[in-house]
This record gives structure tokens, sequence and C-alpha cells, in this order.
């Protein structure tokens, strides 16, 4: 009997070790996969669900999406990788690439399956990680000087700004009218006020840091953060969402922002007073070339997915120029495909306003990468934070910021 119950018990074993077997093909072979991204917008929903079915109709599959919010969504991917939950293809910011791919989530992309090098220059660096890549640029973007040219009319400027001291000048007087701000500057707006600040240190020929120490404390960035108090002294300081509704309202007389700002404008112009408005690349500083930040929207897979076949033809479907062109079509905010192929094509360089941007992306910087990018990042909104709402001498302020971005670089 006993020699029976051990022959029973083998057999037993060997159909569930063959059915454990046959279940993992199963999944593996399965043609579904679920997609993590931040479009979480009705309209974007729908412009990226669109593209999305198209890529399930071709490759006969399913790919299961959810959308993510800038707010929680670093933490929820995080919390998902930790507890083996992750999406097979998940979105992430630019900024927040290398601390993904540096924490051993990401599954390496072999450059011979998705060239790199057919992006946009900038946009290739966070890609990668200790000289292998992690991540497909997407989409990309920047900012521009936005100007309500009919302020600068009712005090007597005709001509545009062609630097940054010029552009002070204009503010000063649009500021003198009543009711209204000279320039609208980003006060204490976590994730968003960097973006501002960074435009102003490499238009000053300055610079954050490299890859071994930081480059903060230096004559060119005393100079930015000089004209940022400045700025602010003929400013409304608010943060992104609120300076983009005075502006949209007629308000401010110059200001960055986004391409999110048009739609906004033709909201308000259409409800309240209309009023002339027009876009230009940011100017010079000291006589340099004016420098905007750039972000994007990079593709990566989950290094434990289960059909990683299907996963990297998604990323490849998506990012191509001929889909991504799509996708900017549809949704103004997105920016222009990293495609280098497609990012100036007409539809976007004979724009009226859309000209412009595509313009400045030719003098624009993606900030460092680096694991701890977000916490060097809140040093320089702190600096930035300090220098406009309190009377700190700058050159100091530079030097104490700089210690603390060096205590990062040397972990």
């Amino acid at each position: 009997m006993r020699i029976k119950s051990i022959y029973y018990l083998i057999i037993f074993l060997i159909i569930g070790i063959m059915g454990c077997g046959k279940k993992e093909k199963e999944l593996i072979n399965k043609k579904e996969i679920s997609f993590w991204h931040f479009w979480s917008e009705p309209n974007q929903k729908q412009a990226l669900s669109e593209l999305v079915n198209e890529f399930e109709k071709l490759n006969n599959c399913k790919v299961n999406m959810s959308e993510l919010s800038w707010n929680d969504g670093k933490t929820k991917l995080f919390a998902a990788f930790n507890s083996n939950t992750g999406p097979d293809v998940l979105e992430l910011g630019s900024d927040w690439v290398a601390q993904f791919s540096s924490s051993g989530v990401l599954a390496e992309i072999d450059n011979k399956d998705i060239n790199i090098n057919k992006f946009i220059d900038f946009s290739a660096e966070p890609s990668f990680w200790a000289g292998k890549i992690y991540a497909i640029p997407w989409v990309v973007d920047t900012r521009v000087i936005f100007y309500n040219r009919t302020l600068l009319e009712m005090v007597g400027v005709n001509n545009l700004p062609t630097s940054f001291e010029e552009m002070l000048e204009h503010s000063k007087k649009v500021n003198d009218m009543e009711g209204y701000y000279g320039f609208g500057t980003n006060g204490a707006d976590k994730n968003r006020l960097y973006k501002k600040v960074v435009t102003f240190i490499w238009s000053s020929g300055g610079e954050v840091m490299d890859e071994n120490s930081s480059l903060l404390n230096s004559e060119e960035n005393e100079r930015a953060f000089s004209m940022i108090r400045e700025l602010s002294k003929y400013s409304i300081i608010e943060n992104q969402r609120n300076l983009d509704e005075l502006f949209a309202k007629g308000k401010i007389g110059f200001t960055i922002s986004g391409s999110w700002l048009i739609r906004k404008i033709d909201e308000y112009r259409s409800k309240a007073n209309n009023f002339e408005f027009g876009v230009m690349e940011v100017p010079k500083f000291d006589g340099k070339e004016g420098k905007s930040f750039a972000g994007g929207e990079y593709l990566s897979i989950n290094k434990k997915t289960r059909n990683r076949e299907l996963s990297e033809k998604l990323i490849k479907y998506l990012t191509d120029g001929k889909t991504s062109i799509k996708f900017c079509k549809k949704i103004n905010e997105a920016g222009f495909p990293a495609d280098n192929e497609f990012n100036e094509d007409e539809y976007f360089t004979k724009q009226k306003y859309k000209s412009v941007f595509s313009e400045q992306l030719k003098n624009a910087k993606m900030t460092p990468v680096h694991p701890r990018w977000l916490d060097i990042q809140d040093i320089i909104e702190s600096l930035a934070e300090n220098i406009i709402y309190k009377k700190v001498d700058i050159s100091e302020e530079l030097r104490s910021s700089s210690e603390k971005i060096d205590e990062i670089l040397k972990k």
C-alpha cells in the first residue's frame, strides 16, 4: 500500500508541475499587456485610446490602460513594483527616468530594436543609465514667453523685448497701471518653479551641476537670480495655474508658460474681455542666447513583464513619429514628437503660435540626469523662494544651496 501511495503521489506531482508549466506558458503567450500613463483628461484619454485601439487591431491583442496623476503617480508606480503588480509598460516624465532606471525595476532595451539616435538630441540622455537604455523618448515640449500686446500698447511699448533686461523695463511700465501686473512670477509651486528657474540659469550662461559637483555658485547664476528678484518686484507672484488664469484674463504683461495656455486664453477671451496676445522665444540675457526648459514623456518596460515582445512592440509603435505626430495633432499640450523626422513637420512650423515653440526647441535643455534629481530640484526651488520672498543675500544663498547639492552628489 505504501508503495502505491508513493506512486500516486509522484504521478500527482508530475501532473501538477506540467499544469503549472502550461499555465505559465499560457500567461506568456497571452496577447494582453497593461499600460499605465498620465493622460487623464477626457480628450487626452480619447486620443490615446484611438491610437492604442489601432495597435490592438494590428497585433490582435489587448492593452489594458490605467491613468495616473502627476500628484501621486510616482508613489503608485513604486508601490506597484514593490508588490510585483507593476504594469508591463509605463510612462515616465523626463526628470523621473533616472530614479526608476537606477532602481533596477526597468527592462533594458536594445538599441538594435529601437534606434535611440533617431530622437531629438537633448531627449536621448535620460534614456540611459550606466551606459544602457531603459526608456524611449515619446513626446517633448518646451516653454516660451507669452506677452499681452494690448497692455504693451497701452503703455506705449510697440517693440518686443530682445533681452531679459528690456523685458524687465517693459514689465515695470505695465506694472505701473492699476489692476495689472508686469510679469507673472512663479512663487512656491512645487515641481513647477524649478522649470522657470533653470530658464534664467541657462540663459545667463550658468549651470546647475555636472556629474561630480554643483555648479550653482557662480557669477552667471548670481546674475540669473538677481534678475528673478528684480522681475518679481513688478510681478504677481503665484502658482502656475493662477498665473495662467490671470494671463488669460488679460491681467499680466509677460509670463513663461506652455502651449496649454493657448486654449485657456481662447476660453477666457470668448467669455470676457478681448485682448491681443502673442508668444516669443526666451530673449537674450547679457548678450547670450536665451534657453528654455524642455520636458518629455518616456516609455519603459517592466523588468518582470511576462510579455516582453508585445510590450516592446507597443513602445516602438507609440514612439514612432508616424504615431506620435497623430497624438500631438489631437492634443496640443502633448507638444512635439521626440522622433526627429517629425518634430519639425509643417503642421507645427506653419502654425501661428506652435511655430515659436518649434523654434524654441532648438534652444532648449532638459535638467541633469541623476537618480536624486527630485531632491536637487527641491533645493533649487527653496533657493528661489528665499530670494523671491525674503531679503536674503543671493551670493550666500547660492553658496549654501550649492553645498547641499554637493552633499547629494557625494552619496
